[in-house]
């Protein structure tokens, strides 16, 4: 990023943001998940791995233990069910969020009035839009709030929207941050991009940009 004074860093704001939404719409997934794999560890320790507790079981406890194998190759399988019709239902969506992200990014940037505000008539010197917008969105934000400092402010006022897309290669998603010329940096539109461990598990591997 070629940057005009040394004033603002968005990557230590924006680093949290992930963890937020995680925490916030993939939790319940993640827990699911883990109880999944632990469950699935402790079967393959018993029926696999270590093949000598298995061996030391009953006849009867080991024909359990199998019944819960299967039991386990049916969650698996449902789970991967799940995985599957849940990203076709972000994609489809994602989509339906689209004509809503533009008509929020008109109204808070002042390119078109909000359903029932009539501005005919405007004071032309009366500010458009919704000043501020993000920046305040940000600090009222509880999991934000805490990593925008002082000298953050001056260039996130000047922030005029953000946006998400999911990647491919690597797995993961982008954001985008949609500045408004300003006298921090020269870039107009910065890029974090987000590397997850896996697609469907809410695990940060690496960010860049």
């Amino acid at each position: 990023m070629s940057k005009k004074k040394d004033r603002f860093d968005v990557s230590e704001i924006v680093r949290s943001i992930p963890a937020a939404a995680a925490a916030a719409a993939a939790l319940s997934t993640e827990e699911r998940a883990g109880l999944v794999n632990a469950l699935k560890s402790k079967l393959q320790n018993l029926a696999g791995e270590h093949a000598d507790v298995l061996e030391s079981l009953t006849p009867k406890i080991r024909k359990r233990v199998e019944a819960l194998r299967e039991l386990q190759s049916q969650l698996d399988e449902l789970e991967e069910n799940f995985l599957e019709e849940r990203k076709a239902l972000e994609a489809k969506y994602q989509k339906l969020y689209e004509p809503l992200y533009t008509k929020r990014f008109g109204i808070v940037n002042g390119a078109v009035a909000a359903s029932g505000v009539d501005q005919g008539g405007a004071d032309l010197s009366e500010e458009k839009g919704v000043p501020n917008f993000w920046l305040t969105a940000m600090k009222t934000h509880e999991v934000l709030a805490e990593q925008i400092m002082e000298r953050d402010e001056g260039a996130l006022k000047y922030l005029k929207d953000i946006k998400w897309c999911r990647i491919n290669e690597p797995k993961g998603f982008k954001l985008e941050f949609l500045f408004d010329t300003n006298p921090y940096f020269e870039n107009t539109v910065l890029t974090k991009n987000y590397h997850m461990i896996d697609e469907d598990e809410p695990i940060l591997e690496k960010a860049t940009g």
